[in-house]
């Protein structure tokens, strides 16, 4: 059995941001999770470097992981706590004027990881520049690719961003675990087109045998402003050779405290 957590945790933009990291990390201590996937992990430009990363893979020289990296804190605090996790973050754009942002995968397994640019834009300075870590790795001696992902809304750039991955996807072996925030809601045509592809993958939340909660957003928070609806854009999509057992909503104020102004998903997969 594997299990998977996603989340978009808005880091340190979100009020009391400490408070919000040590709830994450307790609730991974309790969970045990094998692959956590994480979007809009940031850190201050302007904060020192950091120094004698342990078990980080580095897949950039720009920009550098500084001292205050979301990523870096957490890690450190599931260390201190007797678990160990190795780690990549990849950059994605500058942040709210003043961060450097991007997606972060954690393992209980090492693994090899590449920084994929699946944009349009290449350019700190635009929000449409995104990057995916796809990395390689073994669950219980079974190989896995897995990517975490932060993809931009369905008609501004999504449908290339996919493609790209889509294609990037082909190259590396099978079975799949695509899991974090893609900006396409549940039955969008951009869903659609994920569950159409020739990876042939599956929604987790909808295959899964025991599958709780509806949706990972509500009303307008940053990127959705003017949004009325409860959505789900947070997915785990996997290979259809895996077997998904459940799917749950996290972090949405039941067995795990809100965190961020997204839930998170968390999955049983064999």
């Amino acid at each position: 059995m594997v299990k998977c957590l996603t989340l978009n945790a808005h880091s340190w933009i979100e009020s009391l941001p400490l408070k919000r990291l040590f709830d994450i990390a307790e609730h991974i201590l309790e969970e045990d999770y094998d692959l956590i996937c994480l979007q809009e992990i940031n850190q201050k430009m302007s904060t020192p470097v950091a120094e004698n990363l342990v078990d980080f893979t580095k897949l950039s020289d720009f920009p550098a992981v500084h001292e205050d990296n979301y990523a870096l804190y957490l890690v450190n605090y599931l260390r201190a706590k007797g678990r160990r996790y190795y780690w990549s973050w990849v950059y994605n754009h500058i942040g709210y004027d003043e961060y450097n942002e991007g997606v972060a995968l954690l393992s209980k397994t090492p693994f090899k990881a590449e920084d994929v640019l699946v944009s349009d834009k290449h350019d700190e300075f635009d929000f449409h520049t995104r990057h995916v870590l796809i990395a390689q790795t073994e669950i219980n001696q079974v190989p896995i690719t897995v990517t975490s992902l932060h993809l931009s809304w369905e008609g501004k750039g999504f449908e290339e961003e996919w493609l790209r991955l889509e294609d990037k996807l082909k190259s590396y072996p099978r079975p799949y675990v695509l899991m974090g925030d893609f900006n396409a809601p549940t039955d969008s045509k951009g869903y659609q087109m994920i569950l159409s592809s020739p990876l042939d993958l599956q929604d987790c939340h909808v295959e899964a045998g025991d599958s709780k909660g509806s949706h990972t957003i509500s009303a307008d928070i940053d990127s959705w402003e003017a949004n009325e609806a409860d959505l789900k854009v947070d997915h785990i999509f996997i290979s259809k050779e895996l077997t998904v057992k459940t799917s749950h909503v996290s972090f949405d104020g039941g067995a795990a405290p809100i965190v961020s102004d997204h839930y998170g998903i968390a999955v049983e997969i064999e």
